[in-house]
């Protein structure tokens, strides 16, 4: 009976031994992390937080897409889409992560803010389509008249100040041709500054960001609510403005990838000073290197 104890025991302790010890990093995710070094100058927590058998394909694809220069969409284009969806989600460790990348790679205070407006403005069409639950149909039907308009404006009319809702309506009429039924589902006490908002940043072409970066934002913005109604409209807008359909495509890559890190950065409770100090080392590396 002592024997049959002793071996209980020893069965008992060997197993959890076992269950305990860290097994050493395969050699991928070696391979991973001496990249990561080579080419961060560190390996940041929150990549050492994500498993160590899906980390060589989830670096790939940060590469590949994100930090990749080739790619349709540039560098500054690809960080403000990220710190538009950040804006939103919200995620602070994102919010900082993308502004410092978007200034790295050349964004201004306009820029940024208008990437922030975009992510603020679908979100709140996105609200008033879905809480509406207006017809998909419809509204597909009646953004291709819209869009066929703004092609070919018929509108003789000269804009006038918009103070109330039938000015707003009538300002509607001359920009695209109709009041779009979403439009006519918010309050007519608030329209009036609700249109003012939405032309003046999204249809405005003088704003810091052009027509084609705020439309893709938009569509980046609303791929990751999910806003079908907004996809619709951002992704015909976007083209309307010359984007093609690569750009569209990294556009929305770009959604997943900030949605992916804001979930391994919030799940794994990252420390955000630390965080933030590692993308700072990051950043500060990047730039002595541009100047070799």
């Amino acid at each position: 009976m002592r024997i049959l104890t002793t071996l209980t025991l020893l069965a008992t302790t060997l197993v959890l031994t076992l269950g305990t010890a860290r097994a050493e990093p395969s050699a991928e995710a070696r391979a991973a992390y001496q990249d990561m070094q080579k080419t961060l100058g560190l390996v940041p927590t929150f990549l050492k937080a994500f498993p160590e058998e899906g980390i060589a394909a989830a670096w790939d694809e940060l590469k590949t897409v994100q930090m990749n220069p080739k790619t349709a969409l540039s560098m500054k284009q690809k960080e403000l889409i990220g710190l538009a969806v950040a804006a939103q989600v919200p995620c602070r460790y994102c919010v900082y992560f993308h502004t410092q990348f978007a200034r790295l790679g050349g964004a201004n205070d306009g820029q940024v803010k208008d990437a922030i407006a975009m992510a603020a403005i679908t979100r709140h069409w996105s609200t008033v389509l879905n809480g509406s639950q207006i017809d998909l149909g419809e509204f597909k039907t009646e953004l291709a008249k819209v869009l066929d308009y703004v092609q070919r404006p018929t509108s003789k009319m000269a804009p006038g100040p918009v103070v109330d809702a039938a000015s707003a309506y009538e300002d509607m009429e001359h920009v695209l041709g109709r009041v779009p039924a979403f439009m006519k589902k918010f309050p007519e006490q608030g329209i009036a500054a609700a249109w003012r908002e939405f032309k003046g940043v999204q249809l405005n072409p003088a704003t810091p960001l052009d027509g084609k970066s705020k439309e893709l934002i938009g569509l980046a913005v609303a791929s990751q609510i999910p806003c079908t109604y907004c996809i619709a409209f951002h992704t015909e807008a976007a083209k309307l403005n010359g984007a093609t359909e690569q750009e569209i495509k990294e556009a929305i890559a770009m959604a997943a990838l900030t949605r992916h890190w804001s979930t391994v950065l919030n799940g794994s409770l990252v420390d955000e000073d630390q965080f933030r100090k590692e993308v700072d080392q990051i950043v500060a590396g990047a730039k002595k290197a541009a100047k070799k």
